[in-house]
């Protein structure tokens, strides 16, 4: 029976279809990437960014299509990851502008969306090339309009843009020569293809939790070399404020690296850029608006795994270094992200000696250091350093976690080391940490009594909750900061810290602070299943 109308209800459902697809194809479109660097995983990019759309949605029980149509761009916008999942956000924006507030299209309406999602997606992008995601979404809108003017049918509108959007994949290696010496069609095309067969098997009613990879894979690529300068670091956050820049946070960031796409409007921007300075970008950046979904991969570091190298190039010389303490693999992971130089394990329970920061801070490529604690047992230790080593060395007594990663955002490669030092101080105070653990032994502090076991909540170091579970003791140290105020609130969940349950501290947060951005990042700390960082 055809499909005359597309409404809300539909838009929601074929979403489901396309994450559905994507899943079982994720290895196949990761698996066409002609660079072996982080942001090379096409797949899990684009499935990511779709999962963040279908999340927005998965709460609206909605026949209104503008307003599904509006959730969908939101979360595609907030979740995108990667280049080619930018860029399908701006798919999501454009068609959601298409459909503008109309609560049903037919077919006609449907294309004609496609085809602005189509154009925005080509004007997002500040140089496009032909022979990828943008020449298969332009040709799957075409085909679309096309059938349209011939059938009514919303299913075979569809139909047409996967079969246009096959057919530009198939064509993609005689557009970049790229792609032809790897032997590969592209791979945020091939994605897209995927997204919108995805569309057609819900509306054709196939049956989703059967659904198995085809039988005929794409060829895998041949090896492309690295350049002599390394990939660099693949950079990606949201700047949330009022009154946001969006062209001149546009003609900064493009200055500053390659591969820039940068989106949005006043109240948030995302941007995804390459560049071999991330701090230089991040701090920028910070100046103009709160960070969130803050996420940098060390390229170059990936292309020497894949490549099987043992080897990464000696570091050049600079003019300043960091070095930081931390425990955890996440937040070492976070931390060198941010531009730190090298960390140094440690922090609760396993304090570093003196010597260790020594060796740590005689091993960084600069004779200028910014030496970041981390943990209120260590600031005494570290501020032992500057006198035992020729090198200058400026200690930022950060007590936390997520105090260092405040004073990271506030660093700035053009300044000297103790203006970077004086900066980097002031931040700390624009953040505070609640740490959740396990009490070892019976007692009383501040009035709150504590029994071995005891599940407790520190807010900025001092104990203010005992209680039988981490959520339960998160939601009373929540008690103690108010409800007004928070702009980002991070969870960062630790090694013991499990699957489910940070989604569930996750939830009270949100439920706490609903005007906040909140994230949730695997920091993998000892000791500390939770810890969240407000500001």
């Amino acid at each position: 029976m055809p499909i005359t109308v597309c409404d809300g209800h539909l838009l929601k459902d074929s979403l489901a279809g396309a994450v559905a697809w994507l899943t079982v194809n994720r290895e196949e479109v990761d698996a066409l990437n002609v660079f072996p660097v982080p942001d090379g995983d096409t797949g899990t990019n684009m499935l990511l960014t779709l999962q963040s759309a279908m999340e927005a949605v998965s709460g609206l029980d909605e026949a209104d299509l503008s307003l599904v149509a509006k959730g969908a761009a939101h979360g595609a916008l907030m979740g995108a990851r990667g280049n080619s999942g930018v860029i399908l956000s701006q798919i999501f924006r454009g068609f959601c502008t298409g459909i503008g507030s109309q609560p049903a299209v037919d077919a006609t309406g449907l294309a004609a969306a496609l085809a602005e999602g189509a154009a925005v997606a080509y004007r997002a992008v500040i140089k496009p090339t032909e022979g990828t995601m943008l020449t298969v979404v332009r040709e799957a809108a075409r085909g679309a309009q096309s059938r349209a003017a011939q059938s009514g049918d919303v299913a075979e509108t569809v139909r047409a843009a996967a079969e246009a959007a096959r057919a530009a994949v198939e064509r993609t290696p005689e557009q970049l020569e790229i792609l032809r010496d790897a032997g590969v069609v592209d791979a945020g095309g091939f994605g897209l293809q995927v997204i919108l067969e995805g569309f057609l098997k819900q509306m054709s009613g196939e049956d989703l939790a059967r659904l198995s990879r085809p039988a005929t894979q794409h060829a895998r690529p041949r090896a492309v070399a690295a350049p002599e300068q390394g990939w660099g670091y693949c950079t990606e956050f949201i700047i949330n404020g009022d009154d946001l820049p969006l062209d001149d946070v546009r003609r900064e960031i493009v200055r500053q690296g390659q591969s820039a796409m940068v989106v949005g409007d006043e109240t948030a921007i995302k941007v995804h850029v390459h560049t071999h300075e991330p701090a230089a970008i991040i701090s920028y950046a910070s100046g103009i608006g709160t960070l969130s979904r803050l996420k940098v991969d060390d390229m170059s570091a990936q292309h020497h795994r894949l490549a099987g190298e043992a080897e990464k190039p000696a570091p050049q010389a600079k003019a300043q270094a960091v070095v930081a303490v931390a425990s955890g693999e996440g937040f070492r992971r976070i931390l060198e992200g941010l531009g730190v130089d090298a960390v140094v394990q440690g922090g609760q329970g396993m304090n570093p000696s003196i010597q260790d920061l020594l060796r740590a801070v005689e091993a960084v490529p600069s004779n200028e250091v910014l030496l970041l604690p981390n943990n209120a047992n260590v600031v005494l230790t570290a501020e032992q350093v500057p006198s035992l080593t020729s090198k200058r060395v400026h200690v930022v007594p950060s007590r936390t976690l997520p105090q260092g990663i405040a004073a990271l955002l506030a660093f700035d490669f053009s300044a000297g080391l103790e203006a970077n030092g004086s900066a980097m101080g002031s931040a700390l105070g624009q953040v505070r940490t609640i740490e959740v653990t396990q009490a070892i032994r019976d007692s009383e502090v501040h009035g709150t009594r504590v029994k071995e076991g005891d599940v407790i909540g520190l807010l900025d170091d001092e104990l203010v909750a005992a209680e039988s579970s981490a959520p339960r003791v998160i939601e009373k140290v929540l008690d103690r900061l108010g409800r007004d105020g928070a702009q980002t609130i991070t969870v960062y969940a630790g090694a013991e810290a499990g699957d489910e349950e940070p989604k569930q501290v996750v939830r009270l947060v949100e439920a706490r602070f609903p005007q906040a951005t909140v994230e949730l990042q695997a920091g993998g700390q000892a000791l500390y299943p939770y810890i969240i960082a407000v500001e």
